[in-house]
Order: structure tokens, then C-alpha cells, then sequence
């Protein structure tokens, strides 16, 4: 029984993985593509561990830390994605933000 559970938990990692890897072939922007991959890919690894967990629960520190850090690296890493994709290029990072907390183009530039 524990067999076919950790089995079903593993092909169901592999299968986030794939179905997180289709979104790169469409249309959509570069962040909608790089979020929905890296949220299959963290569902799929963690499912993943969760399988490896029920087949050998003698690991079980060393595999409750893996979801741990994935869990916690995949969140701070959209929130860099995220504050990463809503700057401007052009301005230097540490140019004054406008009131909605935006830079604008010459926001920092007084004539």
C-alpha cells in the first residue's frame, strides 16, 4: 500500500514537471512562463520528496528539509523575479520611486 502511494506521489511530481514545462512553448509573456514553470516545478519536486519520504522513511530529516528549502528558495525567488521585472532598465536601481512606487523615465532627472 505504501508502495503505490509513494509510487502515485512520484509520477505525479513528473507529471507537474512536464505539464510546467508546456507553457514555454506558447505566447505568453517571459514572466508568465517563468512563473508557471517554476510553480509546476516546485509542486513536482516536493511531490517528488513527499514519495521518496513514504519509501524510505529512515531519511526523513534530510527529506523534510528538502521541502523546506524548496519551499522557501522557489517563494524568495518570485519575489526577485517579480521586483526584478517591475524596474526599469534604464534607471539605476537606486533612483527615487515615484508616488505610486514606480520609477518613471526621468523621475530622478531635475532639470
Amino acid at each position: 500500500m505504501i508502495d503505490t502511494l509513494s509510487y502515485s506521489c512520484i509520477g505525479v511530481g513528473i507529471i507537474f514537471w512536464f505539464w510546467g514545462t508546456f507553457p514555454l512553448l506558447g505566447d505568453r509573456s517571459v514572466l508568465f512562463k517563468l512563473h508557471s514553470l517554476s510553480v509546476a516545478d516546485t509542486l513536482g519536486s516536493m511531490s517528488i520528496i513527499l514519495g521518496l519520504l513514504l519509501k524510505i522513511p529512515g531519511e526523513w530529516p534530510l527529506l523534510v528539509l528538502a521541502i523546506i528549502s524548496l519551499a522557501i528558495w522557489n517563494t524568495v525567488l518570485g519575489y526577485v523575479l517579480a521586483y526584478c521585472s517591475s524596474t526599469d532598465s534604464s534607471n539605476s536601481h537606486f533612483a527615487p520611486r515615484s508616488e505610486t512606487g514606480f520609477i518613471r523615465n526621468n523621475d530622478h532627472i531635475k532639470p
